[in-house]
């Protein structure tokens, strides 16, 4: 029987064990911290019963990754839940532009822009389920669906401030504006549309599901799952060096490039592991997570309802705010996101206490504490929101490098999704998941198609490692 080694117990890092082992390969797991999940992982960070899910929490991405689905992971317990709102992004004056799972119905909010919201997304979404076997892999190969690919690729590889100017209200601009400022990237660069045009298409498909019981439900099933294909999962157990590593045909690194090149040192081919070293991480993330009485008092009343709030005003602002993170600067009013899981997953709320997810950009490394500039972003868009606080968590980028080693300088995307780094992953190659010794992969999200709780980067690395081991089995 073949074996492998799994470093790290990430979405990406189980699928790639369940994959490994559903094929009979004896696969060991080795998480350096307490508990398994990476971003996925959730707690009662606050109050005895209140859930908060601590990175990774709204998944369009993942409720329709084809290797999640192939799974049947309801069997362990995972089960996905809408908001009957998708995403608001609230404006000064009350307005928002309201993202509904329904294109037409979303369409039909965004009034004059309507029309043009459907022709951007009209065909990529009827034909999602077939254009995500190209998305959701590495682009440097020949497509499956090439017209669908290009039908989506073309816009994607117009910078994000171009795209939006097809429309003409500010409400839809903002809405794909605020998509968009996932990629953590400056909206003035070629394909700084693609992973809002990604999301988005998803989300229309599939919709911005959460996993009942916490993001951690996730991982939790993958590691049932994988318990009963015969695999093993320890915890605790660092990995600094190779020398720190079993003997074992295959080894898959859920970590990010830089952590790969410490651990095999000298054992990596120098233009590797030079790729590695100059492999560059983007913005970071400041995290809090409120305790608020009687949830967020947005003044845009399809806030109150929607699972996903963006604020940052109109897209100028948006774009603005984030050429500036990406510059090393902290503007007053950061780009925040807020999750209010709840509404879609009533049981994390403790009576009328609920818990707000919520995060800013800011600059990789940042050292200052933002809480009160993410509590005054959401009071411009929902005044009183400070007096229904009755409790709230912390999470600095440097606590983010901490929690997860894979975020250095808080950066939750493992990478920077520059152009060479959204394309071809942490090398340039054809096989990104590689790392150029025989029986050695990478298969976080610093590989292709990138950060989501979809699993999908260890299933590709984890098919590149049993095609090894065939070869390998037929010389023998």
């Amino acid at each position: 029987m073949s074996t492998a080694v799994v470093v790290g117990s990430g979405p990406n890092g189980l699928a790639a064990a369940v994959l490994l082992a559903r094929e009979g390969v004896q696969v060991t797991v080795l998480e350096a911290a307490d508990a398994i999940g990476g971003g996925t992982r959730s707690s009662e960070a606050i109050l005895p019963g209140l859930l908060h899910d601590h990175c990774s929490a709204i998944h369009p991405m993942a409720v329709g990754s084809t290797f999640l689905q192939s799974l049947d992971l309801a069997r362990y317990g995972l089960e996905w839940r809408l908001p009957e709102i998708d995403c608001v992004h609230p404006l000064d004056g009350g307005t928002a532009g309201v993202l509904h799972r329904s294109l037409s119905r979303t369409a039909t909010g965004l009034g004059l822009d309507g029309g043009r919201w459907r022709r951007l997304f009209g065909g990529p979404v009827a034909a999602y389920d077939e254009l995500a076997e190209d998305i959701m892999g590495p682009l440097l190969r020949i497509p499956s669906h090439p017209l669908r690919l290009a039908r989506f690729g073309i816009p994607a590889l117009v910078p994000a401030t171009v795209l939006a100017r097809m429309f003409t209200t500010e409400e839809a601009r903002a809405l794909f504006g605020g998509v968009a400022a996932h990629a953590f990237q400056p909206l003035h660069l070629p394909l700084s549309s693609s992973i809002g045009l990604g999301i988005l298409t998803a989300g229309h498909r599939h919709g911005w599901a959460v996993a009942a019981g916490g993001s951690r439900s996730i991982t939790d099933a993958l590691a049932a799952l994988l318990v009963d294909l015969g695999g093993k999962i320890e915890t605790g157990v660092r990995v600094r060096s190779a020398s720190h590593l079993p003997t074992t045909d295959v080894t898959l690194f859920d970590l990010a490039p830089t952590a790969v090149a410490d651990i095999l040192g000298d054992r990596l081919p120098a233009r590797i592991a030079r790729a590695y070293r100059r492999f560059r991480y983007g913005p970071g993330a400041f995290k809090v997570d409120f305790a608020v009485e009687g949830g967020v008092p947005w003044t845009a009343e399809p806030a109150r309802r929607a699972g996903t709030v963006h604020l940052g005003g109109t897209f100028a602002e948006v774009a603005a705010t984030e050429r500036e993170i990406s510059a090393g600067r902290l503007p007053e009013r950061p780009f925040v996101l807020v999750g209010q899981q709840y509404l879609a997953d009533p049981g994390r709320s403790v009576g009328d206490v609920h818990p707000v997810w919520t995060y800013a950009h800011v600059p990789n490394g940042y050292t200052g504490d933002v809480t009160e500039a993410i509590i005054a972003q959401i009071e411009r868009f929902a005044p009183g929101f400070r007096e229904r606080i009755v409790g709230r968590t912390v999470r600095t980028t440097s606590g983010f490098a901490e929690y997860n080693p894979n975020y250095v300088g808080g950066n939750i995307m493992t990478g920077a999704k520059n152009v060479r780094q959204l394309v071809s992953g942490p090398r340039l190659t054809l096989s990104p998941y590689e790392v150029g010794l025989p029986g050695y992969y990478i298969c976080s999200a610093a590989t292709p198609p990138g950060p989501g709780a979809h699993g999908m980067c260890g299933a590709h690395a984890a098919e590149a490692a049993l095609r090894y081991l065939h070869r390998t089995a037929r010389t023998r």
